[in-house]
C-alpha cells in the first residue's frame, strides 16, 4: 500500500488515539501504597511479621552497637538481607523485585538485582542520555537503541535501560519498533497483541500502550503483529507524529529496533527519534559492519549519544 495523504492522514489519527495508556496496576507494598514516610521498623512489622518487642530489640542493639537498623535486625536474626533490602527499596520509591519473588525475566538485570556493582554501568549510561531527553520541546529527543547485528544484546541493553530510567521521577516508555524479529514483550511480560504495526497501518487501537508490571513508571508500546513491509511502515509521517505525542506524554522513551543488517529500518527508526546509541558485543560484533553504521549515522541529522560495548 503506498503511503498516500489519505493513508497518512487515516494513520494519524490512529497513532494519536492509541495513546491511551491502559491503567497502572498498585505496586510497592502488599496493600499498593507507598511507604516513603515509614520506618523500615514498620515496614518489616507489616510485610515480614516482626513484632514491636523484635523491632525494640532492634532499636536497642542498634543504638549500642552504633550501626544500621537494617544490619541490627540481620545480626540478630531477625531479618535476612533480601528483607533489607526490600523495605529500603519501599522507602525510597525504588523499584525492585526481591530475588525469593522474582516474576521478572533474567535478562531485566537492573530490576531484579539493583544493588549490585555490575548494574552501576546502566546507571551511567542513562545518566550521560539524559541531556538528550530532557529540556524544551524542541530539543528533546527519543533514544533509539541499534546494533550492527543480531545477537550484539541490543534488546538487553535497551530493556535494562528502561528499567533503569524507570526508577526516576516520571514515566518512561520503551517502544518495541523491531517489527522483524520483537522480542521485547517476553522480555517485559506483555501481550503482544496489538500494538506499533497496527497504529502505524491506520488501525485505531485503544490501550495499546501496557504498563510493566512490577516496574512502576514503565509502559510499553509492543511492535505488534509483524507486518509483511515493516519499512515501508515506518518511512509513514505518522512514525514522527507518533514519537512527538509520545514525548509530550512520557518524561523518557526509548525505542529498540531491528539489527542493522535487516536493511535501513534502524537508520530510518533513529531519525525518527532524533538520538540514537549504537550497542556492539564484545568478542562477536565485527568491526566493519559496526564502523559502516556509524558511518551511515553521520550522514544524517541523528544525534549519536556513542557506541557501548556489551560483555552481556
Amino acid at each position: 500500500m503506498s503511503d498516500t495523504p489519505m493513508n497518512q492522514a487515516h494513520s494519524a489519527q490512529a497513532a494519536a488515539h492509541a495513546l491511551d495508556v491502559a491503567p497502572q496496576h498498585a505496586h510497592g507494598t502488599p496493600n499498593g501504597k507507598a511507604d516513603g514516610n515509614a520506618s523500615m521498623g514498620d515496614i518489616l512489622r507489616r510485610t515480614k511479621g516482626l513484632s514491636a518487642e523484635q523491632v525494640n530489640q532492634a532499636l536497642e542493639y542498634q543504638n549500642s552497637k552504633g550501626v544500621r537498623f537494617g544490619e541490627a535486625v540481620v545480626a540478630l536474626g531477625l531479618a535476612q538481607p533480601e528483607d533489607v533490602l526490600w523495605a529500603l527499596a519501599q522507602q525510597f520509591h525504588y523499584p525492585y523485585n526481591p530475588q525469593a519473588e522474582q516474576r521478572l525475566n533474567e535478562e531485566l538485570v537492573v530490576a531484579n538485582d539493583p544493588f549490585s556493582p555490575q548494574v552501576e554501568a546502566f546507571r551511567d549510561l542513562r545518566t550521560q542520555l539524559i541531556p538528550l531527553m530532557v529540556g524544551e520541546a524542541q530539543q528533546r529527543h527519543a533514544v533509539a537503541v541499534l546494533s550492527a547485528e543480531v545477537g550484539d544484546g541490543k534488546t538487553f541493553v535497551a530493556a535494562n535501560l528502561a528499567a533503569a530510567f524507570s526508577q526516576l521521577p516520571g514515566r518512561t516508555l520503551i517502544v518495541d519498533a523491531d517489527l522483524r524479529t520483537p522480542r521485547l514483550h517476553e522480555v517485559f511480560g506483555v501481550e503482544p497483541g496489538s500494538g506499533l504495526s497496527g497504529i502505524l497501518a491506520g488501525r485505531s487501537e485503544p490501550n495499546v500502550i501496557k504498563p510493566v508490571e512490577h516496574l512502576p513508571n514503565l509502559y510499553m508500546l509492543p511492535a505488534g503483529v509483524v507486518p509483511p513491509n515493516p519499512a515501508e511502515l515506518l518511512q509513514r509521517a505518522s512514525f514522527s507524529l507518533l514519537m512527538k505525542e509520545l514525548l509530550e506524554k512520557f518524561d523518557y522513551v526509548l525505542v529498540d529496533t531491528p539489527a542493522a543488517s535487516h536493511g535501513s529500518d534502524a537508520r530510518v527508526i533513529a531519525s525518527h527519534c532524533g538520538a540514537c546509541m549504537v550497542v556492539g558485543r564484545k568478542n562477536k560484533s565485527r568491526t566493519p559492519a559496526v564502523q559502516g553504521l556509524v558511518k551511515q549515522l553521520t550522514k544524517s541529522t541523528v544525534k549519536i549519544s556513542g557506541f557501548l560495548m556489551n560483555e552481556h
